[in-house]
Parts: C-alpha cells; structure tokens; sequence
C-alpha cells in the first residue's frame, strides 16, 4: 500500500511539473521592437537603394549610398555620399528619429535641382508606394 502511495505522489508530481512547462495562452504577437523611425527609414532606405543606386540612375550616378540604419541613437539614417569618395562629407542626410515616422531629409543636394525631386521620391516611399517614379 505505502509503495502505491508513493507512486502516485511521484506520478502526480511529476504530472504538476510537465504542466508547468508547457506554454501560456497564446497572444497577439507583438512588433518586431523596432520603432517608428526605424520602420520608415527602412521602407525609404530600401527604395532609395533600389531606384536610385542600383538602377544606376544617371542623377544620382555620382553618388553612393552609406546606410545607418542600425544607429543606437535613435535616429536611423541613410547618406548619400561621393561615389570616389566613401568617407566624404555627406551630401544628403536622410533620418527619422525617436519613435516618429517622419523623414528628415537635408544637405547640399537638397538645395540643387535634384532636391525637388528627393523630396517627392522620399514622400511617395514614406506613404507607402515603393516605385521609383510618381504616377503620371
């Protein structure tokens, strides 16, 4: 009889120990963590990439792109840099910061020809359109 007793302790407890590792209730899955700037910085990064550098786009042939996105600073962001010159003054700076989805962009090229045309392909990819030109 003892020895009956004993097994069913040992099975109940043993029971009580396999139901402690089983997992909770299962929850709406939360976002990867990453903040608001970082989500827009990417979608913008991705597409300025795409449609300006690596379509070798003849206005930005001059120029390469430095990604900054993984920044611990809070303000993920993208420079558009001479092409023979990597470590060079940085000609267009493209961030977002803390937990905003709005993209900052500034620099010299914002002040040429060319900065009409950044501004409407940046606002075009933060709403969510990744093509490389506006609608016509």
């Amino acid at each position: 009889m003892r020895l009956t007793i004993a097994r069913l302790a040992l099975l109940a407890a043993a029971g009580l120990a396999l139901a402690s590792c089983q997992s909770g209730p299962k929850t709406t899955p939360v976002l990867s963590g990453k903040s608001a700037s970082l989500l827009a910085m990417e979608q913008v990064a991705i597409s300025a990439h795409k449609c300006w550098i690596a379509s070798k786009d003849p206005a930005f042939k001059a120029y390469q792109m430095a990604n900054e996105l993984n920044s611990y600073s809070g303000t993920p962001r993208f420079l558009l840099v001479p092409a023979k010159h990597y470590g060079g003054k940085p000609l267009l700076v493209v961030q977002a910061q803390g937990n905003s989805s709005r993209v900052d962009a500034f620099g010299p090229l914002m002040n040429e020809a060319l900065g009409v045309r950044i501004r409407s392909d940046i606002a075009r990819w933060q709403a969510g359109n990744p093509s490389c030109a506006a609608a016509a």
